[in-house]
């Protein structure tokens, strides 16, 4: 260990692979009950953390891009037993679910058009509207605070269902006009830096840069095709994940489905409520664009080799961020212009997900579409006579579900899935 990186004594490894293990197989419930769960074992009953350094973990993960309740368990195991801790925390955060994902990626690539599975999917897809419909009322409540925000979050949906501005574009532009917005606040002090700090991030940024994009070298040259596409996509994807996996899941299914053709938009929707089922963050559904996109051009194996270029690419970066940036935590902290550009993205992304809602109810709920473009302006229509009922019945039975009855996200998806197959039976 380096002075940039000191390790609790008296944490053996072992000890934070049992905690996170733990950990990675109840991480059910999406971001906001996985940083729950993690407050309650780190804090409440092991005293691994204050609550104060746990807060200022929290808020430098939600400056990154990429899953925040990852890379809070990665610093974490970092603060406990180093990097070895910090790897090993994050690893066990994401396998468990990985593995479950990787299952369920290959029973629907193999039984997906059985009329019995097609049918639970189908119930499944339904319900993901009114998942979609619930992250959007909870992050709107926590991140409209200041009538910029507003502007802010209705500026980015105008610009992405209206105009098709890429996804990347909206999100640099509102934490430019965040940071704007902070010009004056106050700037308490500056927390000291631990000693060592800027060669032991150096290291450590050379280091996971190599773990990260090597093997994407390696891919071009060896094979140069889908793997190598599917890498070089999931790393730009891992740049540019702010504000969550609901924020960035539109433009990765424009991608996807529209332009490289890998998956269809059923897929993808059903790839979404595969990934809300399984434990770890919810970008997992990542796996599943991979596994999907590579077994329909070479089959089973082809298929784990595409699942794994995808959670790869997806999350090496993740320890690149944490523990490059993990010894400027506290000083972090004090940085108000970076507190207000985060505020500024969070803002835009109720405007994303605004956007992937609307998109996900036009594809679920009419089987006819048409585009009705003039000069930039590019608006995606139904067709009223096209309506499916069935897909309307369910989607609004699981929003009375989520929103109303507040009943756990899978059982409102194993129920949504029950009911289809009723329906489709009638």
């Amino acid at each position: 260990m380096t002075d940039a990186a000191p390790a609790v004594p008296g944490t053996p490894l072992a000890e934070v692979t049992r905690v996170f293990l733990r950990i990675g197989c109840l991480s059910f419930g999406g971001p906001a009950a996985q940083i729950a769960l993690m407050h309650r074992e780190l804090i409440d009953d092991r005293k691994w953390l204050t609550e104060p350094e746990y807060l200022r973990a929290l808020s430098f993960c939600m400056l990154l891009p990429g899953p925040e309740a990852m890379q809070l368990a990665t610093y974490a195991g970092w603060r406990r037993a180093g990097v070895a801790g910090g790897l090993v925390a994050g690893g066990l955060f994401v396998l468990p679910g990985a593995l479950v994902v990787l299952a369920l990626s290959m029973v629907y690539a193999a039984f997906g058009q059985v009329p019995l599975i097609a049918a639970l999917f189908f119930g499944v897809q339904a319900a993901v509207l009114a998942i979609v419909l619930h992250a959007l009322h909870r992050v709107a409540k926590r991140a409209l605070k200041a009538r910029w925000h507003w502007v802010l979050a209705v500026a980015a949906f105008v610009a992405l269902f209206a105009f098709a501005v890429p996804f990347p574009a909206v999100i640099a532009a509102a934490a430019v006009t965040g940071w704007i917005m902070a010009r004056g606040a106050p700037v308490p002090p500056s927390a000291p830096l631990p000693p060592g700090a800027l060669a032991f991030s150096l290291r450590q940024v050379l280091i996971w840069g190599a773990v990260w994009l090597v093997p994407l070298a390696a891919l071009y040259l060896l094979e140069g095709g889908l793997l190598w596409q599917v890498g070089v996509f999931f790393s730009k994807l891992a740049v540019v994940t702010f504000g969550g996996a609901y924020a960035v899941l539109a433009w990765m299914t424009q991608e996807v489905v529209q332009v490289k053709g890998w998956l269809t938009t059923g897929e993808m929707i059903a790839g979404l409520g595969l990934a809300e089922t399984t434990p770890g963050p919810l970008i997992l559904v990542n796996e599943f664009v991979g596994y999907l996109a590579a077994w329909k051009q070479g089959g089973v194996l082809w298929g784990i080799a595409g699942a794994a270029v995808a959670v790869w690419m997806t999350f090496a970066p993740c320890f690149l961020w944490i523990f490059a940036g993990a010894p400027f935590v506290e000083r972090l902290a004090t940085a108000p212009r970076l507190a207000a550009a985060l505020a500024g993205i969070t803002a835009a992304v109720v405007g994303v997900i605004a956007n992937l809602s609307l998109w996900f109810a036009l594809h679920v709920l009419f089987d006819g579409l048409s585009t009705w473009q003039a000069g930039p302006l590019r608006l995606t229509l139904p067709d009223p006579a096209s309506v499916d009922w069935k897909a309307l019945l369910l989607a609004v039975g699981a929003a009375w579900l989520i929103l109303w009855r507040h009943l756990d996200l899978i059982l409102v998806l194993a129920l949504s899935a029950l009911a289809a197959l009723a329906l489709s039976a009638v």
